[in-house]
């Protein structure tokens, strides 16, 4: 038990927390500053120069942006004591929202950077969302306090409006944009202003006197929160709330935010080099350790009942792979978080998600696209595992005697997709098993073959996400290829609900095939996706062996509906009498009779097509409000409202992805280059007749237009 309760006291000196945010706020160069000053890296490197460290990539060095999360271990000292933190930088853009997605899964809280002049932007609010579906804590970092129209308090009510958290200031900035000299700790109620350009030296003063007042109202409020659910400091309160120590504030703080009662608001400069070592402070007094979350819960293969396992070292191994990446050097990459138990280097794990052996060769410590090889792994850990043959993202790892499967992360539908082909015919298998190495690392990128023409179509989150793809594949892969233009991926929908039977009958001399059933199929209830399957059969008409089948038959008809091919969504289909061959009925027999019958019933159930809808929105000076509103309309938009801000104003719309292809283009000119967007997809709606039948026409053609 000794060992165990060793690895418990570790992990709470251990920290798992990613940062996220709209791009652009500054999450990379706040990571570059934690490298900094923490020891990982000698120098600063900058994401405009293309040095920074955790944006690795060609593609991420050249334009700036971060389009793959990255993973680092370092280490920082409060009250002399050394703590681990496992950081994980994502990016900001809404192409690349898997990697938020599928870091947040895995880890136990979360730096929620914000520009202190953008605010709360679009993808700040998807991110935040996505972060509450783990239930995972936040500290929010204002950054950017040194920029031109920097409001700290703004962007604090803005946190509490659009995102509905309830943020607790922690510091006061003193002053904004060029006088952004230092903060006010509310918790020590002392003042700090910055001596050295690189924001290590940092000079205790007095409060400013024109800050009193305001220091004075913000600190109550923070002791008065700090105080409501306790008693005893309640108590202390009432009587003299200068009497409560910052021990106990600490304390209560950490306690409110790991509950998710609230969440702790620092401001800074991150390029300044302002205001990141009380992040880092923050880091670790108030996020969890992997003690402080809930213990994981599975389900146990073999019984399939739920199990726990919690964060010790002791227990059964149980781990989730949430990336896979593929390392010039050392081959394909699986990043996994260790629940419980422990794992040594050459050890054997089952995957519990496909019921397959793998053996884990060597098990890595990441910092960013460089490797330290560890000899054990334990409970609470984040590495990355090599020598593995088929773990894909989402599945569990775990010991073979006690196996659990745990939830796997869910991933949203691409919506943009091209068709390509390779330059010479020689490069065909190359460009397969290319393909093939980028869909094992990215769940929402997707390589179908179209049926009528035979074309190779590749689809993704967005027109980036596809043109990042083909720079890989010609760099990475050496693969040259020809592209067609971006194409919208549709899907169908049924409207009415009809009833149907389908008899498969076929006899070639010998044992025939035999099918008989008799369904009801429309469109789904709202809110499920797939097939929504009702068994209705009565006194065994069909054997419960060949139900399955055909539930089966139905599943695979979706990817192909009925009025274009497109993907359908969802549909209802409820099975409710039938018949059988004594001889000639199978299981085959009834997964053909439901891929057929969906076919024939498709027809009188009156498919439409659908449409993906982006919501949009535009920051623009507001001279031009007028003329970006007049081209939105112009693109099927309907305008849901138009934001007042500063200088600027936020229209914000749901526009067809369609009408969105290059739009960048359009609204510089429109604007002179001074506005800007964001857009992420809503939601599918039905496309009007008219150009749904070009759509329709479009899709029995070719990609290549």
């Amino acid at each position: 038990m000794k060992n165990g309760q060793n690895n418990k006291n570790n992990l709470d000196f251990t920290r798992n927390i990613g940062i996220m945010a709209h791009i652009d706020a500054g999450k990379t160069t706040t990571t570059e500053r934690i490298l900094y000053y923490t020891g990982r890296s000698r120098r600063l490197g900058e994401v405009h120069d293309g040095a920074a460290t955790m944006d690795w990539m060609v593609q991420e060095q050249e334009r700036g942006i971060t389009i793959t999360s990255a993973a680092t271990t370092v280490f920082w000292n409060v009250n002399n004591k050394p703590y681990k933190i496992n950081v994980i930088d994502t990016p900001g853009h809404v192409d690349f929202t898997v990697e938020v997605e599928r870091s947040l899964r895995v880890l136990d809280g979360a730096v929620a950077l914000f520009c202190a002049v953008g605010g709360v932007e679009p993808q700040s609010e998807t991110v935040w969302h996505q972060s509450d579906k783990y239930k995972v804590p936040h500290v929010c970092f204002v950054n950017k306090m040194d920029r031109c129209g920097a409001d700290f308090f703004r962007v604090v009510e803005q946190i509490k409006e659009r995102l509905g958290a309830n943020p607790i200031p922690l510091q006061i900035p003193i002053g904004s944009e060029d006088t952004f000299i230092g903060v006010v700790d509310l918790v020590q109620n002392k003042a700090f202003v910055w001596e050295d350009d690189l924001g290590q030296q940092m000079t205790e003063v007095e409060i400013p006197e024109d800050m009193q007042e305001l220091v004075a109202d913000y600190r109550a409020m923070l002791l008065e929160g700090a105080a409501e659910d306790n008693e005893e400091l309640f108590e202390k309160f009432m009587d003299d709330p200068e009497s409560i120590t910052e021990e106990e504030l600490v304390a209560e703080i950490r306690k409110a935010t790991i509950s998710r009662r609230a969440c702790p608001v620092l401001c800074g400069a991150s390029f300044k080099n302002k205001g990141v070592q009380f992040l880092l402070d923050a880091i670790v007094k108030y996020l969890p350790s992997p003690n402080d979350i809930e213990d994981v819960v599975g389900i146990n293969p073999k019984t399939e009942k739920e199990e726990i396992r919690k964060a010790d070292s002791n227990e059964p191994f149980c781990a989730l792979a949430f990336k896979i990446a593929t390392d010039p050097y050392v081959g394909r990459l699986a990043f996994f978080r260790v629940y419980s138990g422990s794992l040594k280097s050459g050890s054997y794990v089952l995957n519990a998600t496909t019921g397959k052996k793998e053996r884990i060769s060597r098990i890595m410590q990441m910092n960013a696209n460089k490797q330290t090889p560890l000899d054990i792994i334990e409970a609470g850990d984040i590495a990355a595992a090599v020598g593995f043959k088929t773990i894909r993202t989402g599945d569990t790892l775990t010991s073979e005697d006690n196996p659990l499967l745990l939830e796997s992360i869910s991933f949203p539908q691409p919506v943009v997709q091209i068709a390509v082909e390779p330059k010479t015919q020689a490069e065909m298998d190359k460009l397969s098993l290319s393909l093939d190495k980028l869909a094992e690392e990215d769940p929402t990128f997707q390589v179908t073959t179209d049926d009528n023409s035979g074309q190779t179509i590749i689809a993704g989150m967005g027109e980036l996400h596809l043109d990042i793809i083909i720079d890989r594949l010609r760099r990475e892969f050496g693969v040259e290829i020809n592209v067609g233009s971006p194409q919208v991926s549709y899907k169908e929908s049924f409207t009415e609900t009809v009833t149907h039977r389908e008899v498969y009958k076929k006899q070639t001399g010998g044992k025939g095939k035999f099918a008989d059933i008799e369904f009801e199929i429309g469109p789904a209830d709202e809110g499920v996706t797939g097939v929504q399957f009702i068994n209705d059969i009565k006194g065994g008409a069909i054997p419960r062996e060949f139900i399955v089948a055909t539930e089966k038959g139905f599943k695979n008809a979706l990817s192909n509906g009925v009025l274009a091919g497109f993907p359908m969504d969802s549909v209802k289909v409820r099975l409710y009498d039938g018949s059988t061959h004594p001889v000639d009925s199978d299981a085959l027999s009834f997964e053909a009779a439901a891929h057929f019958g969906f076919k024939a019933a498709g027809v009188k159930a009156k498919s439409v097509v659908m449409e993906p809808i982006m919501k949009v929105e535009v920051r623009v000076p507001s001279e031009y409000v007028g003329d970006v509103s007049g081209d939105l309309n112009r693109r099927r938009s309907i305008l849901r409202e138009i934001q007042a801000e500063v200088s600027q104003q936020i229209i914000k719309a749901d526009v067809p992805l369609s009408e969105m292809f290059g739009y960048i283009t359009t609204l510089r000119t429109l604007t002179q280059g001074r506005a800007n967007y964001s857009m992420e997809f809503s939601h599918y709606a039905k496309l009007s007749d008219d150009l749904a039948e070009v759509v329709v026409k479009k899709a029995k053609g070719t990609y290549f237009s």
